[in-house]
């Protein structure tokens, strides 16, 4: 009976990321969220858990399909071999409630120790907020939450969900996620991300977020931002520093205000833009201007850990479940599967001075998928090694030091085919220089 016993639990794995999400931990979040079987099963709970991850893994083939690499390494087993159908019903079964309580558990800004380089400034942890859109199947199971977009061609041809985000910028782990169909906006999310800010923290993001609310809601969990204002709203200058920096209001807060014109310069000449940042960093000798404006271009991290989500795991695709809970369930695994990985790249990183920035998500992200195939060190005794072999792969081909250079934002792939004829644009990076210069004002 112990034997087989051991057959039905094996396939529950992913792999080597296995030893940063153990089997206790999923076996102790299906025993929180009421979603243990009642009866042995050839799916337990613990294996639907396990499926659902390495299906982020890989998004490319079904569920069978995710189903038979999980078994491919542990034909010694002798793995029972589920329906299409069976697989379905056990998805259903244990609902999003295990996935969710898995991301609220291993969620947090990974290298959080202020000693690491490249995750704090000042004794901060830099972090950004920022939104992104997923496509879901049209379904009308789906379309009883989540809506299309209307535009002026129609609108999409699938409905969307609203994903915002709090990421530290030096790992891009995710600090905490929440989600919403597309009628609810970036700043009205915003506030199911405070309980997760703290003092210490400083946030980054992008003007959408100059708004009363989403200020003052940062303020009072004592943490600081570095916040694009609009250049539009008009602000009373209460005292400026030698920085050429103000101290202003905005509504019940005292900011302080950075004008600053940015110049970047690359072989096809200069282009200019004004900047206006809003901060609560309040001593100008601390925190200089030109250093502020600086560090506001770490808010990119964000857009890169967006990319790695959806282009590099996803690769475009619409998300598969076709009802609303099947859906929340999806992205719930999506965001673990994420952290997983990032976790795999900042521990190697770490464990011999790398900057977290040159470990290749491509890279990582590609061995764990071979780890699951081989079913590599995921039911094993053996101890668990803060480099194992996904960190190995990553610290041997190590991205170059990161250079400044820019590249045009564009949409890349047009709503229709049609609407994308006319002049070819040129979308290829360029190195350039960046020079700040922060713009003097009237007295108060």
């Amino acid at each position: 009976m112990a034997a087989e016993h051991d057959r039905r639990y094996a396939p529950g794995h992913l792999g080597e990321l296995t030893r940063l999400l153990p089997i206790e931990m999923v076996d102790e979040a299906v025993q929180q969220t009421r979603t243990l079987q009642k009866r042995l099963r050839g799916l337990p709970a613990r294996v639907v858990v396990y499926l659902l991850l390495a299906g982020c893994l890989f998004p490319e083939v079904g569920y069978p399909g995710v189903w038979r690499k999980l078994t491919a390494g542990l034909a010694h087993l002798a793995p029972v071999r589920p329906s299409a159908s069976a697989l379905c019903q056990a998805r259903r079964r244990i609902g999003p409630a295990p996935l969710k309580w898995l991301f609220d558990l291993i969620r947090g800004p990974e290298g959080a120790a202020p000693a690491r380089a490249g995750v704090w400034w000042k004794g901060l942890l830099v972090t950004a907020i920022d939104g992104t859109i997923l496509t879901v199947p049209d379904q009308p199971a789906v379309r009883t939450r989540y809506v299309k977009q209307a535009g002026h061609h129609g609108g999409t041809g699938y409905p969307q969900v609203r994903l915002l985000a709090l990421l530290t910028c030096g790992t891009r782990t995710l600090i905490d996620a929440v989600f919403a169909p597309t009628t609810v906006g970036e700043t009205t999310l915003a506030p199911g991300l405070w309980s997760s800010l703290r003092a210490g923290m400083l946030v980054l993001a992008d003007r959408n977020f100059d708004a009363v609310d989403v200020l003052t809601g940062i303020a009072q969990c004592d943490a600081d931002f570095l916040i694009r204002g609009k250049t539009s709203r008009r602000l009373p200058v209460l005292a400026r520093h030698q920085d050429e920096s103000f101290t202003s209001r905005i509504g019940p807060l005292t900011v302080r205000v950075i004008d600053a014109q940015i110049t970047v310069t690359t072989a096809d000449g200069e282009q200019r833009c004004a900047y206006r940042l809003l901060t609560t960093l309040m001593d100008p000798v601390r925190y200089p201007a030109h250093q502020l404006v600086g560090l506001y271009h770490e808010r990119w991290e964000i857009e890169t850990a967006y990319l790695e989500l959806k282009a590099s795991i996803l690769g475009g695709r619409v998300l598969r479940a076709r009802t609303a809970p099947g859906l929340e369930q999806e992205i719930y695994a999506l965001l673990v599967t994420y952290q997983l990985i990032r976790t795999a790249i900042s521990d190697a990183a770490y464990a011999t001075g790398m900057d977290p920035d040159r470990g290749s998500f491509t890279i990582a992200w590609q061995t764990a998928k071979d780890q699951v195939v081989l079913a590599q060190h995921a039911i094993d005794d053996a101890a668990v090694e803060l480099v194992g072999v996904i960190g190995a792969e990553v610290l041997a081909d190590p991205l170059p030091p990161r250079r400044l250079r820019v590249c045009p934002r564009i949409v890349k792939r047009a709503i229709s085919k049609y609407q994308a004829r006319g002049p070819v644009i040129d979308r290829s990076c360029r190195q350039a220089r960046l020079d700040v210069y922060v713009l003097p004002g009237e007295p108060p």
